[in-house]
């Protein structure tokens, strides 16, 4: 199953068998002060220096979320979203829970996007499944319901099915749903990596759709997060997780290599491309 999402210019795939795609993070003002407040007072030029780094580290599709108390999303997301298109070819992850808002992000946008995101919730369903059908995108699907987060893999599969199913019958196919499994703080509760993986393998398995994570959640409150992390990608990519929502200047190589292992990169061209640029800037 293939998940196209395009720029004007450029299309990625999101599919098994293919190179894990890299959604790239660092547009997102939650615990990045400096970004927070260029975006509360209207200094949106940052946002393009933030995907262009991206984009030099190796990023395929670019998370945009400007999601901060104060914010008016509605009319900030949208002029967001015209400056990274301007700044990088990438396509772009439309990141809000406000119907409004990504509406007026999807009206500016060229091209299919992936947005980012609609749960389980009744509420979300029925709010957000129809802007996507509406702007023809494709949307990550969060494994929450209105019960909450599933501590075990059984209700967060059974949310993945309801997602494709309530999607399916608004005409939305598959493999425009992206599966998030959701992955939780180790340091909390040491059951939560396994239950991650037990979902990712149970998605793909009675599913068959493309699935993101945000990686780095797994290892907070911890020290040494990042040897976490890369153990943490890894096994969910062996798993069957197809694209991570990271930051990528951080986690590329450790993706390329987990890919190579994969058979998931012919003849090691993208490691050892990778690798001659690493050495370039040394």
């Amino acid at each position: 199953m293939e998940t196209r999402i395009t720029s004007a210019s450029k299309e990625v795939i999101i599919g098994e068998g293919r190179p894990t795609v890299l959604i790239g993070e660092r547009i997102n003002p939650s615990g990045r002060k400096k970004l927070s407040e260029a975006i509360k007072a209207g200094e949106l030029e940052i946002i393009g220096s933030e995907a262009k780094a991206q984009v030099e580290a190796g990023a395929d599709i670019i998370d945009v979320n400007v999601g901060a108390f104060g914010v008016d999303e509605v009319d900030v997301l949208p002029r967001a979203v015209k400056i990274a298109m301007k700044a990088v070819d990438a396509p772009l992850c439309i990141d809000s829970s406000n119907p409004d808002a990504l509406v007026a992000a999807l009206k500016v946008y060229k091209g299919k996007p992936l947005v980012n995101s609609v749960s389980g919730e009744e509420h979300s369903l029925t709010k957000i499944l129809p802007v996507i059908k509406e702007y023809g995108a494709a949307v990550v699907g969060l494994t929450q319901d209105d019960e909450g987060i599933p501590a075990g893999a059984d209700r967060r599969v059974a949310i993945a099915h309801k997602i494709v199913e309530r999607a399916g019958k608004m005409g939305i196919p598959p493999e425009d749903i992206v599966i998030d499994c959701l992955a939780f703080a180790v340091g909390a509760d040491t059951e939560s990596g396994q239950v991650t993986l037990e979902t990712i393998r149970r998605v793909k398995a009675e599913l068959g759709v493309n699935m993101t994570l945000g990686a780095s959640n797994i290892s907070f409150g911890l020290p040494d997060r990042d040897l976490i992390n890369y153990a943490f990608m890894s096994v969910v990519i062996a798993a069957g997780a197809t694209s991570l929502i990271v930051n990528v200047a951080r986690v590329r190589p450790i993706v390329l290599a987990a890919d190579l292992v994969l058979a998931q990169d012919k003849r090691a061209r993208r490691y050892i491309d990778a690798y001659r640029q690493r050495q370039k800037l040394q």
